[in-house]
């Protein structure tokens, strides 16, 4: 609650949980419903849909380790923000004027996947503005971290209304363009502008490659490879969520939203409650435990979609969820101290490797079987990561990065 109060009586940070907000709007408006429009909708067969997946994650790593580096070395944060919201409300007016498999394949591949930056370069900035208030970093991250849930749940369940009313699945594209639009004016007019900001934001003074050999590290690219696999199985969730409640008897598209939302919902309290336990349980640890309850949800899914004790699922998806989706971001800045753009860029990094193992796994277990054959591998490979993470950090803690502008 004390992180809680901070965060509303601090303007700079009032703000970044209304871009988290917003962001959280796009996303429920979208990513539940991507895989369903891409291969129901548009036409991709699976394996072309998985193609957009890596497609989609190639951009989005690419621009976000440039962008994170470039934002560490010339402190523009403002502008690169400004792009990059812009490059999203783009990808969704090109869906709503011209729906067809190019301007899908260059909406989610390349210009969504762009202003997926936006949720890094949100929290190098939050990194950088909480500088006042150490002691409550992890409590104001997971406040912040949490109004994105809020606003999935509420999109979430505007959309399970609308869509039991008829609504076409095409429509998402308009709550998620307002909220775009929503994303670009909190950026135009209330970003504080670079160089003016009451904390100090001094360029990194490293060269690109200084930059990206901190990021090749063995340490931590071995424990970015570990995330990533956790991750996979959020990333799986998102897509097999709308395609096995699809499959299911006595489920719709409404369902789905419920679900969804439903999960969100759970993640709020827990995220709120997590910074609690920090101090006493290591995050490895956390991320593992965090991990193995969220993929019995994962597993379970495409058992349970017809029966009512899907339901149940939600609490242990929002629990499970919760170390999985704030504790990296704190990870990295620890690692990375002094860079809070490149440790953002991280977050992009992860998501790429749980893109390529998402999508590895929805190809092959399409081709072997079917979604539940999926849904296990995202299992196993989740939990291959999370074991080997605490692992590495129980045999060897990681050490922040040592570069300088001189090395």
């Amino acid at each position: 609650m004390t992180a809680l109060r901070t965060v509303l009586e601090t303007p700079v940070l009032r703000m970044l949980a209304a871009i988290i907000g917003l962001i959280g709007c796009v996303n429920a408006s979208i990513y539940p419903y991507q895989s369903l429009i891409g291969i129901e909708v548009i036409g991709l067969s699976h394996s072309a849909f998985a193609a957009v997946m890596v497609l989609a994650s190639a951009v989005a790593v690419t621009t976000s380790v440039f962008i994170g580096i470039l934002s560490d070395q010339k402190a523009n944060r403002r502008r690169i923000a400004l792009v990059t919201a812009g490059a999203g409300l783009a990808g969704m007016g090109l869906m709503l004027v011209a729906p067809h498999p190019a301007t899908f394949i260059l909406s989610a591949g390349v210009l969504l996947s762009i202003a997926s930056s936006l949720f890094g370069q949100t929290f190098a900035l939050n990194k950088l503005a909480a500088q006042g208030h150490p002691s409550q970093r992890e409590g104001i991250q997971a406040t912040i971290r949490a109004a994105m849930s809020v606003t999935f749940l509420l999109m979430l369940v505007f959309w399970t209304i609308a869509f039991a009313r008829g609504t076409g699945v095409m429509a998402v594209y308009v709550s998620g363009g307002l909220a775009s639009f929503g994303l670009l004016l909190v950026i135009l007019f209330i970003w504080p502008r670079d160089g003016q900001t009451t904390w100090q934001d001094r360029p990194s003074g490293l060269r690109l490659s200084q930059a990206i050999a901190q990021l090749a590290r063995p340490a931590v690219s071995l424990r970015l490879l570990c995330l990533g696999a956790v991750t996979s199985s959020g990333i799986l969730y998102m897509v097999l969520v709308s395609l096995i409640f699809e499959q299911a008897a006595g489920r719709s598209t409404s369902d789905v939203a419920l679900y969804v939302g439903l999960v969100a919902g759970w993640e709020v309290p827990f995220m709120l409650l997590l910074p609690r336990y920090l101090g006493h349980i290591p995050r490895a640890r956390l991320i593992l435990v965090g991990t193995a309850l969220y993929i019995c949800h994962l597993v379970l899914m495409p058992m349970l979609a017809p029966t009512p004790a899907i339901w149940a699922m939600t609490f242990v998806a929002g629990l499970g969820g919760t170390a999985m989706l704030i504790l990296p971001i704190s990870y990295y800045q620890d690692l990375l101290a002094g860079q809070p753009g490149t440790a953002a860029a991280l977050l992009a990094l992860q998501k790429l490797v749980g893109d390529i193992l998402a999508a590895a796994a929805f190809a092959i277990g399409t081709a072997l079987a079917g979604y539940g054959l999926v849904a296990t591998m995202g299992g196993v490979i989740a939990l291959t990561g999370g074991f080997s993470l605490w692992w590495m950090d129980s045999r060897r803690p990681l050490l922040p990065a040592a570069l300088t502008p001189s090395s």
